[in-house]
């Protein structure tokens, strides 16, 4: 079985054929694992407040390549986890937010960290349902600390659309 490491978060896992999304540049077994996430948060889970960061967090990690879709995305995503992480807004608060700042936002491509974070999605799927929201938390603080160089450019951004 021949693995790869996924392009966004360099994840290594066997490599399969599936689908991915259309900009955010994971490999499709990366993809795959945040399916599970999904399934976990929106099904066993009840949508729970975190998934917010959860969002956020896989997006920003998977950035993909300079391209109108996937500059927007970063670039809300980055603002989602800025607000929630760094200005203490509760994630319901930032998610109506965010909605109407998409069609506002005019972002410019940030260059992705390397490495973009020390834990990936299977940080969260590693728990229990009990530890889930603080391991989603661990692994969103841990990602938003690796775009730290773009931090006052978002704050920036939150400034202006805010």
């Amino acid at each position: 079985m021949q693995v790869s490491a996924c392009p966004g978060c360099g994840l290594v896992l066997p490599e399969v054929d599936g689908p991915t999304h259309e900009y955010i540049g994971a490999s499709a077994a990366c993809w795959g694992r945040y399916g599970e996430l999904l399934v976990r948060e929106l099904g066993e889970l009840r949508n729970p407040d975190v998934h917010r960061l959860s969002v956020d967090t896989y997006a920003v990690q998977h950035p993909g390549v300079p391209e109108r879709r996937s500059i927007r995305s970063v670039a809300v995503h980055l603002m989602g986890l800025c607000l929630v992480l760094e200005r203490g807004w509760p994630p319901a608060g930032a998610t109506a937010r965010l909605g109407r700042l998409v069609e506002r936002a005019r972002p410019h491509w940030l260059e992705p960290p390397r490495p973009n974070g020390t834990l990936t999605v299977e940080h969260p799927l590693a728990g229990t349902p009990e530890s889930h929201a603080a391991r989603v938390r661990e692994w969103a603080e841990d990602v938003w600390g690796a775009w730290s160089p773009h931090h006052p450019q978002v704050n920036a951004w939150l400034d202006s659309y805010l």
